[in-house]
């Protein structure tokens, strides 16, 4: 399974909840790329889609 660390700060947004883009519950974490997501739908999500060796 996936474990993602998101502690730093930039993983948690202060202006507020937003719709995860996986489950659509509201979040006030962020992706490494900045989408509403929690920690857990994220690691769940890499668990289903494993990247392809030319992808890594």
């Amino acid at each position: 399974m996936a474990l993602l660390d998101w502690r730093s700060p930039e993983h948690f947004d202060h202006s507020g909840d937003k719709p995860c883009v996986i489950c659509t519950k509201p979040t006030p974490l962020r992706s490494d790329r900045g989408k509403p997501c929690h920690k857990v739908c994220a690691e769940e999500w890499i668990d289903a889609h494993p990247r392809k060796d030319d992808e890594r």
